[in-house]
């Protein structure tokens, strides 16, 4: 039997979205409010999807406390209350876009999930603006 599993989580991050090798006035223009140079933050909601064959001994797909203490790990004690920018690692060169984050966050918990599972990773930075990976 295939059936999928979720788990949503939250947390708080700060970024600015900024493209070094622009002008101050193209940055500006292409993410206006988001390029602000004092930063600004986002209540992010996390939804993450894993889908595969329910284990015919214990009737999981997953054991859902392994994948809350994944998320806490790889997501929420990473980027929660951090400005994304200035104090992570995954994000000093690359722009922490939604669509970047959701990506980041993707590889991070891919990477430690088995594979005979399929992830899907759904990033809402504001209650109407949401990105998927992959999609």
């Amino acid at each position: 039997m295939r059936i999928s599993a979720f788990r949503t989580a939250h947390f708080n991050a700060a970024h600015r979205l900024h493209n070094p090798d622009w002008s101050d006035e193209k940055n500006a223009a292409v993410f206006g409010h988001c390029n602000n140079p004092n930063y600004h933050g986002h209540n992010y909601e996390l939804e993450v999807k894993v889908v595969g064959e329910v284990d015919p001994e214990t009737g999981y797909l997953i054991d859902l406390k392994i994948l809350k203490d994944l998320i806490r790990k790889e997501v929420e004690q990473r980027f929660d209350h951090k400005n994304l920018n200035l104090d992570t690692a995954e994000f000093r060169e690359l722009n922490p876009t939604a669509e970047h984050i959701c990506y980041v966050i993707w590889q991070k918990l891919r990477a430690q999930l088995d594979e005979r599972y399929d992830l899907v990773v759904r990033l809402y930075e504001t209650p109407r603006n949401y990105v998927e990976y992959p999609a």
